[in-house]
């Protein structure tokens, strides 16, 4: 983030504008529906601003702009098109540490004016940097279809009972859910189809109710974030981080998706590693039935999907066990996002029948598998958390059949910016692994399926070095 949005109050502000073109009538009309002083300083101008000064709504003075004017202003905006007076402008309110804008020269300005989206007291500013304001302009359009006409009605009837709400609920937690239930229910509903009378019938009587009754059970949602990219998150994912009052996270939840948890959301790190684990599952069980039945609305967020190697069926038995409502929202594997990306196909109909998904781990160490039934041809086969014992993986596959010259494919950090592909064969994986440095997350696909990865990867180490082996 280049720039810290905010919103700034300008009622009765003064506000100084130079120029009065085409880039001016825009600026002012801002100004205006924000209720700001507005005093523009042009020589000449459109007949807008001769209509403004008359009525009284702006403060024109004809004449060339002067340092001096800059004195006592709460912002700046210079709009005059012309280059050294843009600049002069930019100087003078820099040296009176005013903040200022000069219209399409970001690199004059302090602040930048973002394209709106108006639905007041509902506002909402999209911001390029100034590297598009066309693409913000689209944004903008976009953002405007998906809101209702009535979201300022909303936002006003909200309002009009904070102080009622904040009386009859002491707890934060037990408010901010009783607003969530009725931004979502049929109170809001009623609000948006212009059913105010109704609307705020019901709401007196949701405000009347027991408080133990909205804020005496929570919630735990087992949620899979995917393999590392962000946008690879379900829309329900998303909508339950959003939510949570606390957020239990794994290792290989990154920041990028950190960043949409709901800000104040309390965050407890649990992340594990081989042989380091910073809280024992029997902990995080512990814990998270705790913070359900202290009233929680609680995300359990894990890579990929809770469901395939994540022990999400072991949490959400034990929250089961202690009577706690649970949910268990689906991401996409590491195998299914990470080939994805890598352009590496698990199943094809000339290569791949079947696919298996197994771990490098077991309970006591070595995964207890059926090797001979692995091992054999157009049949996928991805390890999960395997680098460590590749080579014990491979020497298994090899000696129950499969042959040395299989294609492999070791995925590193899947579908995030610094993801590596690199193929070989199965009687190479060592090689390749140490070669590359290949470090967690890493997943490793063997099969015909393999030498299908996309032959257009770009990475940092040269597979000239490892025998039988391609960098991808």
């Amino acid at each position: 983030m280049e720039n810290l949005p905010i919103f700034f109050r300008l009622r009765g502000r003064p506000v100084l504008l130079v120029g009065a073109g085409e880039a001016a009538v825009a600026k002012t009309r801002l100004l205006l529906a924000a209720d700001a002083d507005v005093r523009v300083v042009a020589p000449h101008g459109l007949d807008d601003f001769t209509d403004w000064n008359a009525a009284g709504r702006v403060q024109w003075d004809r004449r060339a702009f002067d340092p001096v004017d800059v004195a006592g202003m709460t912002l700046v905006i210079g709009a005059t098109g012309n280059r050294d007076a843009d600049e002069s402008v930019a100087v003078a309110a820099r040296e009176a540490a005013i903040p200022v804008n000069i219209v399409d020269r970001t690199e004059l300005s302090s602040f930048i004016v973002p394209s709106i989206v108006d639905r007041a007291p509902v506002t909402i500013g999209i911001s390029t940097n100034g590297t598009s304001p066309v693409l913000a302009r689209r944004l903008r359009e976009q953002i405007e279809t998906m809101l209702p006409a009535n979201l300022g009605r909303l936002a006003r009837f909200l309002d009009s009972f904070r102080g009622a709400v904040k009386a009859k609920f002491d707890s934060f937690d037990a408010r901010r859910r009783l607003w969530e239930d009725i931004i979502d229910g049929p109170i809001a509903r009623d609000i948006l189809a212009g059913r105010e009378s109704a609307a705020r019938e019901a709401m007196l009587s949701r405000i009347n109710r027991r408080q133990d009754k909205l804020s005496a059970s929570g919630h735990v949602d087992i949620v899979g974030a995917g393999p590392g990219d962000p946008e690879l998150l379900t829309v329900k994912a998303l909508r339950a981080m959003q939510d949570a009052d606390l957020v239990v996270y794994d290792r290989l939840i990154g920041d990028r998706i950190l960043d949409l948890v709901r800000r104040d959301a309390e965050r407890i790190y649990v992340g594990k590693a081989r042989s380091d684990h910073a809280v024992p599952q029997d902990q995080i069980n512990d814990l998270l039935v705790a913070q359900a039945r202290a009233g929680r609305r609680v995300v359990r967020l894990k890579g990929g999907d809770p469901f395939v190697f994540g022990r999400g069926g072991e949490e959400l038995e034990r929250l089961r066990a202690a009577g706690v409502s649970a949910a268990v929202i689906p991401g996409i594997t590491a195998a299914t996002g990470c080939a994805a990306s890598a352009g590496l196909p698990l199943t094809h109909r000339d290569h791949a029948s079947a696919v298996t998904f197994v771990t490098g781990h077991g309970v006591n160490g070595e995964p207890d598998v059926d090797w001979a039934a692995l091992s054999g041809s157009r049949h996928t086969l991805v390890v999960y958390m395997g680098v460590s014992r590749a080579g014990s993986l491979a020497a298994q596959l090899i000696e129950h059949g499969r042959a040395p010259e299989t294609p492999v494919a070791i995925i590193e950090s899947g579908t995030r910016p610094d993801e590596r592909v690199i193929v070989g064969t199965l009687a190479t994986i060592p090689s390749l692994l140490r070669t590359a440095q290949v470090g967690a997350p890493a997943l490793i696909v063997i099969g015909e399926v393999a030498a299908l990865a996309d032959a257009a990867r770009d990475l940092a180490f040269s597979a000239a070095n490892i025998p039988n082996a391609q960098a991808v």
